[in-house]
């Protein structure tokens, strides 16, 4: 173990030194300082604006005077959703995705509003985050450090003199690779700060340990790519100029490739294709606002059967609110099928996507990172749906009332007169059907499961890159 201390050591020594290694760890330390502060800035101030409107929605809501129950209906709803902890880190989608939805009966509205603030604020960096310089600019850091390990004991002739006392190859790339974990793990402290950061916001001590972890495990991978590309020739420039190709290679070339051939191979429905698709199977149920329509003759008779009356007057209910309550229900599985089939090629395209983190480390830490933050497409999703959740319970709710609350005369002289008018009108009490929605990221565990592939990805690149070092290690020569 001493020769290998000695070894890392004296390369620590040599970087400190030297004007290249210092110069690349501080442009890339002031660069990760600077994202991490604009970014925490801009998620903390995004956090408090979104839960302000979410509560003044929610109450405004709530304030408003008697009304016809379908009213309010069409009235509808805001639901915004609220940026988890470690999107201090990574923010993943949420730069690109929707962050409210409007919620309204009879249809499923798309989240909107995707933050463009920060484009405008910062024009052509507004892309760049934590997660995206560590993911994109650390490997360049640990390759100006590491590219010149081996080469550099050559030009200087103290290779032979290594070999010559009985170090062994294996001995010398340990000690150079200890060195550069070392670096790894000083780079590394602006992402822990971000965590702890997070902590305070509520996230998992668990997440934030799991998101240090990957990056470790990432930038690991890279530390034995590039000593293994180090053993493989004699000159720097040369080692250079191969290096950086595996990089541009890694990280730009294949992502690209893998999101146009998941885009190609599952290609997503134009938005309106799929809803002149989707109001042609709609108009197959029936207008819920028209309870005389042929749609609804069964449930007409079968509630005239059961309460044993001959005219829908009779009913000790609301006719024209059962047939909102049928007609929403039927709308909903209609609807919600179309969304389903969506979400599902958008996760096809994902998996796609995904797989080619087999490939490229870079792919593989981007979805565990996204996942591990709990902003990738299935925390979408999951915002989609209970979006979805809140706005079926809250019409039906209302719709409830529209049954119970309003007399079948009442609702179809509404327009009669004023007086008609003031009748059909529901106690505000009704509008209590909304219940209070904060978006939570799902359990740690969830979140490292949805992971776990890609953690896999990065750990078979480890093993990978570690075996082909320890081979070429193993035949080192002057």
């Amino acid at each position: 173990m001493k020769p290998i201390r000695l070894i890392a050591a004296d390369e620590l020594l040599y970087w400190l030194r030297s004007h290249l290694a210092l110069g690349g760890v501080l442009i890339f330390m002031l660069l990760i300082i600077a994202t991490s502060i604009l970014n925490a800035v801009r998620i903390n101030n995004e956090a408090h604006i979104r839960t302000h409107q979410q509560t003044e929605s929610e109450e405004t809501f709530l304030a408003q005077p008697d009304r016809h129950p379908h009213r309010m209906v069409h009235y509808g709803h805001y639901l915004f959703r609220t940026p988890t902890p470690l999107s201090i880190v990574d923010p993943g989608l949420d730069a690109v995705t929707g962050q409210s939805i409007f919620l309204e009966g009879h249809r499923q509205n798309t989240a909107m509003f995707a933050e463009s603030a920060a484009s405008a604020d910062l024009g052509g960096l507004a892309w760049l985050n934590p997660a995206m310089v560590y993911q994109l600019f650390a490997p360049l850091i640990i390759i100006i450090l590491g590219y010149g390990s081996v080469v550099r004991e050559r030009e200087a002739s103290t290779l032979s003199s290594m070999l010559a006392i009985g170090i062994t190859g294996r001995q010398l790339f340990a000690g150079k690779a200890f060195a550069l974990i070392i670096c790894t793990m000083f780079l590394l402290l602006p992402l822990a700060l971000g965590g702890m950061l997070a902590l305070s916001k509520g996230e998992s001590i668990a997440a934030v340990f799991a998101l240090l972890g990957i990056y470790f495990l990432y930038l690991v991978v890279w530390t034995l790519l590039t000593l293994f590309v180090s053993t493989l020739f004699k000159k720097r420039s040369t080692v250079m100029a191969a290096i950086i190709g595996v990089w541009l290679i890694l990280c730009l070339v294949l992502p690209s490739i893998a999101v146009n051939f998941a885009t190609g191979s599952k290609p997503l429905a134009g938005k309106i294709e799929t809803d002149l698709k989707m109001l042609s199977d709609l108009r197959k149920l029936g207008d819920g606002h028209n309870a005389n329509d042929p749609a609804f003759q069964k449930l007409r008779a079968d509630l005239l059967k059961k309460h044993k009356v001959d005219r829908i007057e009779d009913l000790p209910i609301n006719y024209r609110g059962i047939v909102a309550v049928e007609a929403e229900q039927k709308l909903t599985e209609v609807l919600n099928e179309y969304a389903d089939s969506r979400m599902a090629i958008e996760a096809k395209q994902e998996d796609i996507i995904s797989t080619y983190g087999a490939l490229t480390p870079a792919l593989a830490i981007v979805f565990a990172s996204r996942s591990i933050a709990a902003t990738d497409l299935a925390h979408y999703h999951r915002f989609q749906r209970e979006a979805e959740s809140v706005r079926f319970d809250f019409v039906q709710g209302l719709n409830r009332a529209h049954v119970e609350e309003l007399s079948y005369q009442d609702d179809i002289n509404r327009n009669k007169d004023e007086a008609s008018w003031l009748r059909a009108r529901v106690d505000a009490s009704n509008w209590q059907v909304l219940d209070q929605f904060r978006f939570q990221a799902a359990s740690v565990s969830q979140r490292t499961e949805n992971a776990l592939s890609s953690i896999g990805m990065l750990l078979a690149w480890l093993v990978i890159s570690l075996v082909l070092l320890l081979w070429r290690t193993g035949k080192i020569k002057l």
